[in-house]
């Protein structure tokens, strides 16, 4: 058997985190939703912007709920239209996250320039990988399931780099908000719901991966029997 009844057990710690996390962003997005901000997202977006000098960087409206996301690529910070045109402080809050990804990126701040190198192996790693695993433990090829096993490691790596990346962006979101105006010191408690509960997300994700690894490596690590 490839997924043991052990499997789900190794698992079920961080998917029931996974699921508390997304209720708890789901209840702290709804509640600051509700918060009325001085400006919207996109406004909020390239005042922070453009007092890091960073005109070039284009703001763009992207279809999905809770799809907003900074492309490194094409210096691009992409928001979701709740988030684009919301005057809220959810809004406000998830525009300056974005916008503080965009900031890491003319720093080369280092967590961010590792994390987006191992963009492709982790992705090589999540598919491929997985699928050697399986087929190795099917066909009892050991050095395949290895092989798989490696390239799943790179999943894991990139999801340890993107905790930091993650929460030093929450990090400077807060302290922005706050230095340009866009949101009084003491009415931030909204805006800290929502980006704490988010933080949780990628932590359980972390935990997940981590230990979908273990379990590899301790499945496979003795012999190919089942």
């Amino acid at each position: 058997m490839i997924f043991h009844p052990w499997y789900f057990v190794a698992i079920a710690p961080a998917m029931l985190l996974a699921l508390w996390a997304q209720m708890r962003v789901k209840s702290a997005y709804a509640q600051a939703s509700q918060e009325p901000a001085g400006q919207s997202g996109a406004q909020a977006a390239r005042q922070i912007l453009d007092a890091a000098h960073l005109y070039d960087v284009a703001i763009e409206q992207t279809p999905g709920h809770l799809s907003d996301h900074y492309d490194p690529q094409q210096k691009v910070l992409r928001l979701s239209p709740e988030v684009y045109n919301g005057r809220s402080m959810a809004a406000v809050g998830i525009a300056a996250h974005e916008a503080g990804h965009a900031i890491q990126d003319a720093e080369q701040y280092a967590p961010l320039v590792i994390r987006n190198a191992a963009v492709p192996v982790a992705n090589f790693g999540s598919g491929l990988g997985m699928m050697m695993i399986i087929f190795g433990a099917i066909l009892q090829l050991q050095p395949l399931v290895w092989v798989g096993i490696v390239a799943f490691a790179a999943v894991v790596f990139f999801q340890v780099v993107n905790l930091p990346v993650e929460f030093d962006a929450s990090n400077r979101a807060k302290k922005l908000l706050v230095g340009h105006g866009i949101v009084g010191q003491y009415e931030m408690e909204p805006v800290n719901r929502v980006l704490n509960a988010a933080a949780w997300t990628y932590v359980a994700a972390t935990l997940q991966a981590v230990m979908i690894l273990l379990y590899y490596v301790l499945r496979f690590g003795g012999s190919s029997r089942d």
